[in-house]
C-alpha cells in the first residue's frame, strides 16, 4: 500500500466513525470544493473591491511614498 492509499484509507476510518452530521457536513463542504485557488467571496467583500476599482477609475488614490508618511507619523 503506497502512501497515499494509506492516508487514503485512515481517513476513510475516521470519517465511518463520525456521528455527528454537523461535522460530516463540514467534511463535505471542504471536499465539494474543487479548486484550492477558488475562493467564495462574500457579498460585503465583492462591494469593498468594487468600490476599490471604483476609486482607481475615479483617480481616488494616494501614492504609496504618501501612505508610507502617513504611516511613520501615526506610529511617530
Amino acid at each position: 500500500m503506497t502512501h497515499i492509499e494509506e492516508i487514503r484509507q485512515s481517513i476513510i476510518d475516521k470519517l465511518l466513525s463520525i456521528n455527528s452530521e454537523e461535522l460530516l457536513s463540514a467534511f463535505n463542504k471542504i471536499l465539494e470544493s474543487k479548486s484550492e485557488d477558488f475562493i467564495q467571496l462574500t457579498k460585503e467583500q465583492k462591494e469593498m473591491l468594487q468600490m476599490g476599482k471604483d476609486d482607481i477609475v475615479n483617480g481616488r488614490m494616494i501614492p504609496q511614498s504618501e501612505v508610507d508618511k502617513m504611516d511613520a507619523e501615526w506610529l511617530g
